[in-house]
C-alpha cells in the first residue's frame, strides 16, 4: 500500500467509544499532541449503537465513580433543564444509573473533545501496525481520501475488539474461550408511552406478556423477558430487549446481517408493545440503532488477567484504577438465557487493577474498555461504561496513581 500522507502524534488513540473518550481527554488535558482515530461518524461506542444506553454500574456502593463520567454526568445534570439524572434500576442486582438525553450528551462529549485540543479523525479506520524494536512505530490508516500513516509515541488500542493489538502480536481469547460471545443488540425507544399504566406491572421483565407473543408466533423465541425502561424524557421507553446470539462481532458481513434481522424483530416488538402491553396504544418507535451493539469479541492477553474470584473475594489492588460492583451480566452467550447475578455483597465493590492494560511485550501499546484482560465471568461484569471511560482515562494519566 502506498502511503503519502504521515502525522505525527504523541498519542495515537484508535476507537472513540467510551474508553476512547477518557484517554483522548485526559491526554489532551496534559498538553499531549492527541489523534484519536474512530471508524465511524460518531463518538460514544454503544451510545452510538444503541442511543439512549443507560450508564449503568456508574455508581459503585452507591457512590458517583467520578471522573470524566462524573464530570459528564455533573455537566449534563447542571443544564436548564437538566439532562441528565440519576434514577435507580428496574433490574435486578443493579445498582442506581444514569439516564441522559442523548443528543445533548453527544454534543457535550464532542465539546469536551474541542476543549481538550485533539485531533479527531471521524471516519478513519485504523488498518495495521509497523513494528521495530521499540514496539509499534506507526498505524497504517485509511479514510474516504485513501491510505495514510500516523506515527506515534504510545498507542492506545479502544476499539472494542482490538484489532490492531491483536495485529502487533498481543495474544487473547475470544469470548468465553469456546468461541461463544456475548449476543449483539439492536434497541429502540417508543415515545408516547403511558408510564403510570405500563410500569403499574410488578414484573419488571413483563414475562408473562412476552410467553403470550412467543406462544403466539409474534415474538422471537428469545424474548422470554422484556426489557423496558423508563426513558429519560416523559413518555419514553429504552426497548434493550432485542438481543442475537451466534454472531462474530469482528465479522462486518454478520454484523449487516445480524443488523437488518434485528432491525426486523425490533418491528415486530414495537407492534406487539402497542397491542398487548398496557400503556402503549398510542406510542411509535423511534432511534432505531443503526448498527447492532457489540458487547464482546476478543480480551487481550495483559501482565494480569481479572477473574470471577477476584471480583467475588472484592479484591482491591494496589494498582487498582476504578471501582465495580456490577453484577455477573451475561448476555445469551450460549443460550437464550440471561444472569444479572451479583458478583459482591450489597455495598461491597472490587477493583481493576492497572495492570489488566498493559500487554507483557510491546512497550509502548496499551488497551482499554471491553478489551481488557478479563476471564469470562469477571468480563460479564467489568464491561460497563463507565468502568470503560474510566480505564481509559487513567491508562494515560502520569504517577503518583500508578
Amino acid at each position: 500500500m502506498v502511503v503519502d500522507r504521515c502525522e505525527w502524534a504523541d498519542v495515537l488513540i484508535i476507537g472513540g467509544g467510551t474508553a476512547g473518550f477518557g484517554a483522548v481527554v485526559a491526554a489532551g488535558r496534559q498538553g499531549l499532541d492527541v489523534i484519536l482515530l474512530e471508524a465511524t461518524n460518531k463518538i460514544g461506542g454503544v451510545m452510538a449503537f444503541c442511543p439512549g444506553m443507560p450508564w449503568g454500574a456508574g455508581y459503585p456502593a452507591d457512590k458517583i465513580i467520578g471522573g470524566l463520567m462524573g464530570e459528564l454526568t455533573s455537566r449534563l445534570e447542571k443544564m436548564d433543564p437538566p439532562a441528565a439524572e440519576k434514577r435507580s434500576c428496574s433490574l435486578e442486582n443493579f445498582g442506581p444509573e444514569i439516564v441522559y438525553d442523548h443528543d445533548i450528551a453527544t454534543l457535550t462529549m464532542f465539546d469536551m473533545l474541542e476543549d481538550a485540543g485533539v485531533k479527531v479523525r471521524l471516519g478513519a479506520s485504523a488498518v495495521s501496525p509497523l513494528m521495530d524494536a521499540s514496539g509499534i512505530s506507526a498505524v497504517t490508516c485509511f479514510d474516504r481520501n485513501g491510505p495514510f500513516m500516523i506515527k506515534a509515541g504510545i498507542v492506545i488500542d479502544c476499539s472494542g475488539d482490538g484489532d490492531i493489538s491483536a495485529k502487533a502480536g498481543v495474544p487473547y481469547t475470544t469470548g468465553d474461550g469456546r468461541g461463544n460471545s456475548m449476543g449483539v443488540t439492536v434497541s429502540f425507544h417508543m415515545v408516547n408511552v403511558d408510564w403510570d399504566a405500563t410500569f403499574r406491572e410488578s414484573d419488571p421483565y413483563f414475562s408473562d406478556y412476552a410467553e403470550t407473543g412467543i406462544a403466539e408466533g409474534r415474538l422471537h423465541k428469545d424474548l422470554a423477558k422484556l426489557y423496558l425502561m423508563k426513558g429519560f424524557h416523559p413518555g419514553s421507553v429504552f426497548c434493550n430487549s432485542l438481543h442475537i446470539c451466534g454472531v462474530d462481532g469482528t465479522d462486518p458481513v454478520a454484523i449487516g446481517l445480524a443488523t437488518q434481522e434485528g432491525r426486523r424483530r425490533c418491528h415486530q416488538l414495537s407492534q406487539f408493545l402497542r397491542s398487548n402491553i398496557p400503556g402503549f396504544a398510542n406510542a411509535h418507535m423511534t432511534l432505531l440503532s443503526p448498527t447492532v451493539g457489540v458487547r464482546e469479541t476478543r480480551k487481550l492477553e495483559a501482565v494480569y488477567k481479572v477473574t470471577g474470584d477476584d471480583l467475588a473475594r472484592g479484591t482491591k489492588f494496589a494498582d487498582g484504577i476504578v471501582c465495580c460492583d456490577n453484577p455477573i451480566d451475561d448476555v445469551m452467550r450460549t443460550s437464550a438465557n440471561m444472569t444479572h447475578d451479583a458478583i459482591v455483597d450489597k455495598g461491597g465493590y472490587y477493583t481493576i487493577p492497572f495492570r489488566s492494560l498493559i500487554p507483557a511485550d510491546i512497550p509502548n501499546l496499551m488497551f482499554a474498555g471491553r478489551i481488557v484482560c478479563a476471564d469470562p465471568v469477571a468480563f460479564a461484569s467489568v464491561r460497563g461504561m463507565p468502568q470503560c471511560m474510566t480505564m481509559g482515562r487513567l491508562s494515560v494519566l502520569p504517577p503518583p496513581w500508578r
